[in-house]
Protein backbone atom coordinates (compact mmCIF):
# COMPACT_ATOMS: atom_id res chain seq x y z
CA UNK A 1 0.00 0.00 0.00
CA UNK A 2 1.42 3.23 -0.92
CA UNK A 3 2.04 5.37 2.03
CA UNK A 4 -0.31 8.67 0.65
CA UNK A 5 -3.21 6.02 0.09
CA UNK A 6 -3.56 6.24 3.99
CA UNK A 7 -4.22 9.85 3.72
CA UNK A 8 -6.55 9.48 0.78
CA UNK A 9 -8.29 6.87 2.57
CA UNK A 10 -8.75 9.11 5.43
CA UNK A 11 -9.72 11.81 2.90
CA UNK A 12 -12.71 9.54 1.39
CA UNK A 13 -14.21 8.40 4.78
CA UNK A 14 -17.02 10.52 5.98
CA UNK A 15 -16.52 11.46 9.88
CA UNK A 16 -14.06 9.10 11.36
CA UNK A 17 -12.72 11.64 13.56
CA UNK A 18 -16.46 12.67 14.76
CA UNK A 19 -17.33 8.71 15.33
CA UNK A 20 -14.13 8.88 17.38
CA UNK A 21 -15.89 11.98 19.87
CA UNK A 22 -18.52 9.04 19.73
CA UNK A 23 -16.77 6.96 22.10
CA UNK A 24 -15.40 9.57 24.19
CA UNK A 25 -12.33 11.03 22.58
CA UNK A 26 -11.48 14.67 23.18
CA UNK A 27 -8.40 16.29 21.83
CA UNK A 28 -8.34 18.68 24.63
CA UNK A 29 -8.74 16.11 27.33
CA UNK A 30 -5.14 14.91 27.61
CA UNK A 31 -2.80 17.08 30.11
CA UNK A 32 0.49 15.41 29.23
CA UNK A 33 2.47 14.45 32.10
CA UNK A 34 6.12 15.79 30.42
CA UNK A 35 6.43 18.82 28.34
CA UNK A 36 4.59 18.70 24.86
CA UNK A 37 4.35 20.95 22.40
CA UNK A 38 0.26 20.53 22.51
CA UNK A 39 -1.19 21.53 18.60
CA UNK A 40 -3.47 24.19 19.66
CA UNK A 41 -7.63 23.64 20.24
CA UNK A 42 -10.40 24.10 18.30
CA UNK A 43 -12.03 26.96 19.31
CA UNK A 44 -16.02 28.22 19.06
CA UNK A 45 -16.00 31.59 17.23
CA UNK A 46 -16.71 34.83 18.96
CA UNK A 47 -19.29 37.08 17.56
CA UNK A 48 -17.04 39.29 16.35
CA UNK A 49 -14.88 36.23 14.55
CA UNK A 50 -18.45 35.18 13.21
CA UNK A 51 -19.03 38.93 11.44
CA UNK A 52 -15.74 39.04 9.89
CA UNK A 53 -16.10 35.36 9.05
CA UNK A 54 -19.09 36.31 6.76
CA UNK A 55 -18.16 39.81 5.68
CA UNK A 56 -14.91 37.72 4.21
CA UNK A 57 -16.58 34.57 3.46
CA UNK A 58 -15.67 33.45 -0.40
CA UNK A 59 -17.45 30.64 -2.29
CA UNK A 60 -14.85 27.43 -2.00
CA UNK A 61 -15.38 24.04 -2.61
CA UNK A 62 -17.19 22.27 -5.60
CA UNK A 63 -20.63 23.31 -6.28
CA UNK A 64 -22.97 21.99 -8.61
CA UNK A 65 -26.69 22.90 -9.91
CA UNK A 66 -27.93 19.87 -10.75
CA UNK A 67 -31.74 20.19 -13.07
CA UNK A 68 -34.56 17.75 -13.64
CA UNK A 69 -38.40 17.31 -14.77
CA UNK A 70 -37.90 21.34 -13.87
CA UNK A 71 -36.94 21.26 -10.74
CA UNK A 72 -32.89 22.05 -9.55
CA UNK A 73 -31.16 20.39 -6.66
CA UNK A 74 -27.74 20.87 -5.67
CA UNK A 75 -24.84 18.72 -4.93
CA UNK A 76 -21.91 20.25 -3.21
CA UNK A 77 -18.09 18.34 -2.92
CA UNK A 78 -17.31 18.50 1.03
CA UNK A 79 -14.18 18.65 2.89
CA UNK A 80 -13.21 16.59 6.41
CA UNK A 81 -10.94 18.82 7.96
CA UNK A 82 -10.98 22.45 7.77
CA UNK A 83 -9.85 25.95 9.03
CA UNK A 84 -12.38 28.08 10.81
CA UNK A 85 -12.06 31.01 8.10
CA UNK A 86 -13.41 28.43 5.55
CA UNK A 87 -16.24 26.82 7.86
CA UNK A 88 -18.11 30.72 6.34
CA UNK A 89 -20.41 30.13 3.32
CA UNK A 90 -19.61 32.37 0.08
CA UNK A 91 -22.65 33.87 -1.64
CA UNK A 92 -23.70 31.23 -4.53
CA UNK A 93 -23.40 28.18 -1.34
CA UNK A 94 -24.73 30.45 0.90
CA UNK A 95 -27.54 31.15 -1.77
CA UNK A 96 -27.87 27.39 -2.74
CA UNK A 97 -27.93 26.60 0.87
CA UNK A 98 -30.80 29.12 1.62
CA UNK A 99 -32.69 27.31 -1.65
CA UNK A 100 -33.00 24.23 0.10
CA UNK A 101 -35.49 22.36 2.48
CA UNK A 102 -33.45 19.08 2.77
CA UNK A 103 -29.59 19.14 3.52
CA UNK A 104 -28.41 15.52 2.51
CA UNK A 105 -25.33 14.36 4.09
CA UNK A 106 -23.29 10.99 3.75
CA UNK A 107 -24.18 10.35 7.48
CA UNK A 108 -25.56 12.71 9.81
CA UNK A 109 -23.68 12.21 12.77
CA UNK A 110 -25.92 15.00 14.61
CA UNK A 111 -28.57 12.47 14.77
CA UNK A 112 -28.62 10.12 17.79
CA UNK A 113 -29.90 7.17 16.46
CA UNK A 114 -27.06 7.50 13.42
CA UNK A 115 -24.58 7.71 16.24
CA UNK A 116 -26.01 4.95 18.33
CA UNK A 117 -25.71 2.76 15.52
CA UNK A 118 -22.39 3.49 14.42
CA UNK A 119 -20.63 3.54 17.91
CA UNK A 120 -22.67 0.12 18.39
CA UNK A 121 -21.07 -1.16 14.99
CA UNK A 122 -17.36 -0.14 15.99
CA UNK A 123 -17.85 -1.85 19.33
CA UNK A 124 -18.79 -5.09 18.17
CA UNK A 125 -16.05 -5.17 15.47
CA UNK A 126 -13.70 -4.33 18.46
CA UNK A 127 -15.27 -7.18 20.85
CA UNK A 128 -15.19 -9.68 17.55
CA UNK A 129 -13.59 -13.10 19.02
CA UNK A 130 -12.18 -13.39 15.17
CA UNK A 131 -10.20 -9.80 15.15
CA UNK A 132 -7.03 -10.12 15.66
CA UNK A 133 -4.95 -7.37 18.31
CA UNK A 134 -1.93 -5.18 16.34
CA UNK A 135 1.15 -6.43 16.82
CA UNK A 136 2.64 -4.65 19.79
CA UNK A 137 5.02 -2.45 18.08
CA UNK A 138 2.34 -1.00 16.27
CA UNK A 139 0.46 -0.27 19.14
CA UNK A 140 3.40 1.20 20.94
CA UNK A 141 3.95 3.87 17.60
CA UNK A 142 -0.15 4.40 17.79
CA UNK A 143 0.29 5.48 21.38
CA UNK A 144 3.35 7.99 21.07
CA UNK A 145 1.64 9.72 17.79
CA UNK A 146 -1.54 9.74 20.31
CA UNK A 147 0.70 11.09 23.09
CA UNK A 148 2.37 13.95 20.92
CA UNK A 149 -0.81 14.75 19.63
CA UNK A 150 -2.20 14.98 23.21
CA UNK A 151 -4.90 12.74 22.80
CA UNK A 152 -6.72 10.91 26.26
CA UNK A 153 -4.94 7.86 25.96
CA UNK A 154 -8.11 5.65 27.36
CA UNK A 155 -10.53 7.01 25.12
CA UNK A 156 -7.77 6.24 21.78
CA UNK A 157 -7.20 3.30 23.17
CA UNK A 158 -10.72 1.89 22.52
CA UNK A 159 -11.06 2.71 19.38
CA UNK A 160 -10.54 0.47 15.98
CA UNK A 161 -7.58 0.83 14.96
CA UNK A 162 -8.63 2.19 11.58
CA UNK A 163 -10.28 4.66 13.70
CA UNK A 164 -6.71 5.54 15.68
CA UNK A 165 -5.25 5.96 12.72
CA UNK A 166 -8.10 8.08 11.13
CA UNK A 167 -7.73 10.14 14.12
CA UNK A 168 -4.09 10.95 13.82
CA UNK A 169 -4.68 11.52 10.33
CA UNK A 170 -7.38 13.86 10.57
CA UNK A 171 -5.61 15.75 13.61
CA UNK A 172 -2.47 16.36 11.63
CA UNK A 173 -3.07 19.74 10.61
CA UNK A 174 -4.13 21.21 13.61
CA UNK A 175 -0.62 23.13 13.98
CA UNK A 176 -1.76 24.51 10.63
CA UNK A 177 -5.03 25.61 11.57
CA UNK A 178 -6.41 22.59 10.12
CA UNK A 179 -8.76 20.71 12.72
CA UNK A 180 -11.66 18.42 11.78
CA UNK A 181 -13.88 20.37 14.17
CA UNK A 182 -14.08 23.01 11.77
CA UNK A 183 -15.13 19.81 8.99
CA UNK A 184 -17.30 21.49 6.19
CA UNK A 185 -19.88 18.24 6.71
CA UNK A 186 -19.93 18.59 10.50
CA UNK A 187 -20.53 22.69 10.34
CA UNK A 188 -23.12 21.82 7.46
CA UNK A 189 -25.30 19.42 10.14
CA UNK A 190 -25.20 22.24 12.50
CA UNK A 191 -26.04 24.67 10.09
CA UNK A 192 -28.99 21.63 9.06
CA UNK A 193 -30.47 21.30 12.44
CA UNK A 194 -30.01 24.97 13.73
CA UNK A 195 -32.30 26.40 10.55
CA UNK A 196 -34.32 23.74 10.83
CA UNK A 197 -34.11 21.94 7.88
CA UNK A 198 -34.81 18.54 7.00
CA UNK A 199 -31.02 16.93 7.57
CA UNK A 200 -30.97 12.99 5.93
CA UNK A 201 -28.18 10.98 5.78
CA UNK A 202 -27.25 9.51 1.88
CA UNK A 203 -25.92 6.02 3.90
CA UNK A 204 -26.65 3.74 6.68
CA UNK A 205 -24.28 3.45 9.10
CA UNK A 206 -23.60 -0.47 8.16
CA UNK A 207 -22.73 0.93 4.50
CA UNK A 208 -20.17 3.41 6.31
CA UNK A 209 -19.02 0.60 8.66
CA UNK A 210 -18.14 -1.39 5.68
CA UNK A 211 -15.88 1.55 4.10
CA UNK A 212 -14.55 2.12 7.54
CA UNK A 213 -13.30 -1.60 8.64
CA UNK A 214 -10.87 -3.71 7.02
CA UNK A 215 -12.17 -7.28 6.97
CA UNK A 216 -8.90 -8.64 6.70
CA UNK A 217 -6.13 -9.14 9.47
CA UNK A 218 -3.13 -8.72 7.18
CA UNK A 219 -4.98 -5.64 5.03
CA UNK A 220 -5.63 -3.84 8.67
CA UNK A 221 -1.45 -4.16 9.76
CA UNK A 222 -0.74 -3.28 6.73
CA UNK A 223 -2.73 -0.22 6.64
CA UNK A 224 -1.80 1.03 10.31
CA UNK A 225 2.03 0.32 9.38
CA UNK A 226 1.82 1.90 6.07
CA UNK A 227 -0.11 5.30 7.66
CA UNK A 228 2.09 5.36 10.78
CA UNK A 229 5.36 5.35 8.29
CA UNK A 230 3.95 8.41 6.68
CA UNK A 231 2.67 10.04 10.38
CA UNK A 232 6.40 9.67 11.57
CA UNK A 233 8.30 10.66 8.46
CA UNK A 234 6.10 13.90 8.58
CA UNK A 235 5.03 13.06 5.48
CA UNK A 236 1.40 13.42 6.11
CA UNK A 237 1.36 17.52 7.06
CA UNK A 238 1.93 18.70 3.97
CA UNK A 239 -0.10 16.47 1.51
CA UNK A 240 -2.87 17.30 3.99
CA UNK A 241 -2.29 20.72 3.15
CA UNK A 242 -2.33 20.51 -0.05
CA UNK A 243 -5.61 18.47 -0.28
CA UNK A 244 -7.22 20.98 1.69
CA UNK A 245 -5.54 23.83 -0.32
CA UNK A 246 -7.11 22.30 -3.38
CA UNK A 247 -10.52 22.50 -1.82
CA UNK A 248 -10.45 25.89 -0.35
CA UNK A 249 -9.04 27.56 -4.20
CA UNK A 250 -12.57 25.77 -5.48
CA UNK A 251 -9.78 24.45 -7.94
CA UNK A 252 -11.83 21.61 -9.57
CA UNK A 253 -9.05 20.95 -12.77
CA UNK A 254 -6.53 20.14 -9.85
CA UNK A 255 -8.82 17.57 -8.03
CA UNK A 256 -9.87 16.13 -11.27
CA UNK A 257 -6.22 15.35 -11.50
CA UNK A 258 -6.32 13.95 -8.23
CA UNK A 259 -4.32 10.52 -9.22
CA UNK A 260 -1.74 11.87 -11.04
CA UNK A 261 -0.35 13.70 -7.57
CA UNK A 262 -1.52 11.73 -4.51
CA UNK A 263 0.73 8.91 -4.84
CA UNK A 264 -2.17 6.72 -4.24
CA UNK A 265 -2.52 4.68 -7.47
CA UNK A 266 0.58 2.96 -7.95
CA UNK A 267 -0.64 -0.51 -7.50
CA UNK A 268 -3.67 -2.82 -8.03
CA UNK A 269 -4.12 -2.98 -4.28
CA UNK A 270 -4.62 0.94 -4.21
CA UNK A 271 -6.86 0.85 -6.93
CA UNK A 272 -8.92 -1.36 -5.67
CA UNK A 273 -9.08 -0.09 -2.10
CA UNK A 274 -9.97 3.57 -3.49
CA UNK A 275 -12.68 1.82 -5.74
CA UNK A 276 -14.38 0.47 -2.62
CA UNK A 277 -14.12 3.58 -0.79
CA UNK A 278 -15.26 6.14 -3.92
CA UNK A 279 -16.33 4.23 -6.96
CA UNK A 280 -18.55 1.36 -4.82
CA UNK A 281 -20.22 3.82 -2.64
CA UNK A 282 -21.13 6.32 -5.63
CA UNK A 283 -24.13 4.37 -7.21
CA UNK A 284 -25.63 3.91 -3.65
CA UNK A 285 -25.35 7.76 -3.16
CA UNK A 286 -26.07 8.86 -6.37
CA UNK A 287 -29.72 6.89 -6.12
CA UNK A 288 -30.29 8.20 -2.71
CA UNK A 289 -29.85 12.05 -3.94
CA UNK A 290 -32.27 11.00 -6.91
CA UNK A 291 -34.64 9.47 -4.49
CA UNK A 292 -35.03 12.81 -2.36
CA UNK A 293 -35.23 14.74 -5.79
CA UNK A 294 -38.02 12.60 -6.95
CA UNK A 295 -40.29 12.87 -4.09
CA UNK A 296 -40.15 16.75 -4.23
CA UNK A 297 -37.38 17.96 -1.73
CA UNK A 298 -35.28 20.65 -3.08
CA UNK A 299 -31.96 19.11 -1.89
CA UNK A 300 -28.32 20.31 -0.98
CA UNK A 301 -26.54 16.97 -0.89
CA UNK A 302 -23.32 18.02 0.82
CA UNK A 303 -20.44 14.76 0.17
CA UNK A 304 -16.88 14.49 0.16
CA UNK A 305 -15.03 16.33 -2.40
CA UNK A 306 -13.26 13.06 -3.76
CA UNK A 307 -16.57 11.14 -4.54
CA UNK A 308 -16.94 13.81 -7.57
CA UNK A 309 -14.00 12.82 -9.75
CA UNK A 310 -14.04 10.79 -12.93
CA UNK A 311 -16.46 8.93 -14.82
CA UNK A 312 -17.66 7.07 -11.60
CA UNK A 313 -18.14 10.44 -9.47
CA UNK A 314 -21.71 11.89 -8.43
CA UNK A 315 -21.79 14.50 -11.24
CA UNK A 316 -21.53 11.84 -13.73
CA UNK A 317 -23.68 9.33 -12.60
CA UNK A 318 -26.50 11.90 -12.14
CA UNK A 319 -26.13 13.04 -15.73
CA UNK A 320 -26.69 9.21 -16.29
CA UNK A 321 -29.84 9.24 -14.31
CA UNK A 322 -31.23 11.95 -17.09
CA UNK A 323 -29.91 15.29 -14.77
CA UNK A 324 -28.36 18.67 -16.12
CA UNK A 325 -25.16 19.37 -14.27
CA UNK A 326 -23.84 22.48 -14.13
CA UNK A 327 -20.51 23.50 -12.39
CA UNK A 328 -21.26 26.95 -10.67
CA UNK A 329 -18.34 27.54 -8.51
CA UNK A 330 -14.65 28.08 -10.24
CA UNK A 331 -10.93 28.44 -9.13
CA UNK A 332 -10.52 32.06 -8.32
Amino acid sequence: MAPSLALARRTAQCGVFLIGLAFGLSVRAQVPAAPVDCPPEAQAPSAVQVQAGMRAARDRGFLWRIDKDGRSAYLYGTLHVAKLAWTFPGPRVAQAMAASDTLALEIDLHDPDVLRSLVDGLAAAAANPMSEPLPEPLRQRLARLAAAECLAPEAFNRLNPELQIGTLLSVAGRRDGLDPAYGIDNVLSGWGHATHKTVVSLETPAMQLRALLLPDAAERVSFVESSLDELESGRARPQLARMTQVWADGDLETLTRFEDWCECMKTGSDRAAMARLLDDRNPALADAIDALHASGKRVFAAVGSLHMVGPGGLPALLVQRGYRVEHITAKP
